[in-house]
């Protein structure tokens, strides 16, 4: 009696109607879609970095190595590498990234807004910059 309780809870779907069961299947899809784009558009913002950095002389390989690739990032725009220090600060680490990003633009010869897309719109900024035709001019920063 017990096995043949067990079996029927198995093949129980807990009362939900069709219109429920359909609304889950509509929200997973919607979340799979997500998910999807997200993923699409993580792939192009480190295939620019991946650009970026070789266009710098640097290792493509680095973009995706997380704290390593902060570091090439130090290096290519000038500035001392005691700055990883100011990334662990909550709000400072937010300017810091915002100064390296505008010293990366004018690394490359463009200008402060670009910078400030290079921060806040990266997925589409760093695959232009890396697959542009900016050409890499060297660090600006002084160490």
């Amino acid at each position: 009696m017990d096995l043949f309780r067990f079996a029927m809870l198995a093949q129980d779907d807990f009362g939900g109607s069709d219109a429920e069961t359909a609304a889950a299947a509509a929200a997973m899809t919607i979340v799979l879609v997500v998910m999807l784009f997200t993923f699409a558009l993580l792939v192009l913002f480190f295939a620019g970095l991946w650009k970026v950095f070789t266009k710098a002389g640097k290792p493509g390989w680095a973009a995706i190595i997380p704290i390593y690739n902060f570091i090439v990032m130090l290096e290519i725009v000038g500035r001392p590498l005691w700055w990883i220090i100011l990334m662990l600060i909550p709000c400072v680490s937010f300017v810091v990234w915002i100064v390296i990003l505008i010293d990366l633009a004018k690394s490359f010869g463009k200008d402060v807004a670009w910078g400030l897309g290079l921060a806040f719109f990266g997925f589409i900024f760093f695959p232009l910059l890396g697959f542009g035709n900016a050409k890499y001019v060297g660090p600006v920063a002084k160490s």
